[in-house]
């Protein structure tokens, strides 16, 4: 770029070049470019380096007035205190703040500069870095390591203050229960190694999703799976929030559904399709698993016939290609798989009426899928029978799904999932709280 002449002739033209129309600027301003006059601090110096800034900070706020007497105070030095600050030039940054000392002639007290708006108290992180960490962790999906570099802070400080900053968003909120009319609930494991019990109650807002306003938002996450979590959760709330609860929409788990019932009986329990189809699916799955073992005399292996269709058999019969057609019918004529067979048609039945465009039509069809499961249903069908044993008393919730629109427990589980490992709460919850927030 050409140096600006005094009249700012080439700066002006320079702009041009940059499709910048009449552009506003204001005088240059180091204290609002750091982000430290939204802290109560101005930069009086710096020392950079190639991997570290630090900037020299004072309290803009003298406050020299004995809070016991309110007698003039007496400077008597400064100390300083460090914490670092939202990364400047991607160089992890430090605020040196000097914070000025008092002592009161008529008292003796001692008192130092009010730096809370800088940060909370014995906090080595400033309020901005915390915000810029809880960003970059839900939104930008980095990992505490990666902050914690960025920052030039330990890992345990940063992870304390993100989580500290996320319940303060979210779990210590309590406007978070204004309008909540559709509940999501459902249980998720952390850790799959180790002993003792890794789950944890997911509780989730579907009233969004219902409203098509926006994502689902996360509610609460409480240790244990078991009624009495979910029961002892919403006894903990108030009336008017258990009154307003009109879905509650959930998995197979009984304890969810009967913690409903006693808890909110106005509300409407629904069972939503993705549970549903699974159960469906993993009796398709065991019942191939056995057919496979007696006929075979071992577990599936390459080159299998019923092995080798294990992932077409799950495929929905409108996705099919016409090859995997092909090797289904070739399975279907072995006679020895026609328990399988008669699984997978029920298995599809249920699969169309969920995708039936007509909420109606489909609730017809599934009942009907119901009924068939009541009635006489061979034997040798053992995974049949369970699962019409499971729908017969859950039918009502079932159906439900199709009387209430927006009740699907999806969100739910796509929150659970996927949880980032990270202290026990879910990614995409905190994402939908702190995007809107921060």
């Amino acid at each position: 770029m050409s140096r600006p002449s005094e009249d700012g002739s080439s700066y002006t033209a320079h702009l041009k070049d940059l499709d910048v129309a009449k552009p506003t600027f204001a005088i240059p301003d180091i204290d609002s470019f750091c982000l430290v006059d939204q802290l109560g601090l101005t930069i009086t110096g710096q020392h950079l380096e190639e991997r570290r800034a630090v900037l020299e900070c004072r309290v803009l706020q003298h406050d020299p007035w004995c809070r016991n007497c309110g007698a003039e105070g007496v400077s008597i030095g400064t100390v300083v205190r460090r914490m670092a600050h939202v990364p400047l030039g991607w160089r992890p940054t430090t605020l040196l703040v000097r914070v000025r000392r008092y002592r009161c002639a008529d008292c003796a007290r001692v008192w130092r500069q009010d730096t809370s708006c800088a940060a909370a108290p014995r906090a080595k992180l400033s309020r901005h870095a915390v915000l810029w960490a809880l960003k970059s962790l839900v939104i930008d999906r980095m990992s505490i390591t990666r902050i914690a570099a960025g920052l030039g802070a330990a890992w345990h400080t940063v992870n304390a203050a993100v989580l500290a900053a996320g319940a303060k968003l979210l779990i210590n909120d309590p406007a978070r229960f204004q309008g909540v009319e559709i509940l999501g609930v459902d249980e998720h494991c952390w850790r799959h190694t180790g002993a003792g019990t890794h789950f944890v109650t997911v509780i989730i807002d579907l009233t969004p999703v219902r409203n098509g306003t926006r994502p689902a938002r996360l509610l609460d996450m409480i240790p244990g799976r078991s009624k009495q979590v979910f029961k002892t959760w919403l006894d903990a709330q108030t009336t008017d929030f258990r009154d307003r609860i009109a879905v509650v929409a959930m998995d197979g788990f009984t304890g969810f559904k009967t913690a409903t019932a006693e808890e909110l009986p106005q509300a409407t329990a629904v069972m939503d399709p993705f549970h549903v189809v699974a159960l469906a699916g993993d009796a398709l799955d065991r019942c191939r698993q056995r057919v496979q073992q007696d006929t075979l005399g071992h577990r599936g292996r390459s080159g299998d016939p019923l092995y080798g269709t294990r992932r077409t058999l799950r495929t929905g019969a409108d996705l099919l290609t016409e090859k995997q057609h092909q090797r289904l019918q070739k399975v279907f004529t072995v006679d020895e798989h026609v328990e399988v067979e008669a699984t997978w048609r029920i298995y599809q039945k249920i699969v169309t009426a969920y995708r039936n465009p007509s909420k109606s039509e489909g609730k017809k069809q599934l009942q009907a899928v119901i009924d068939s499961l009541r009635r006489a249903v061979p034997r040798r069908l053992h995974e049949l029978i369970s699962l019409g044993r499971t729908f017969n008393r859950r039918a009502a919730d079932i159906l439900a799904y199709f009387d209430r629109t927006g009740t699907s427990n999806g969100p739910t589980e796509a929150i659970c999932e996927s949880g980032s490992g990270w202290s026990g709460t879910g990614r995409s919850g905190w994402m939908s709280v702190v995007s809107n927030r921060v």
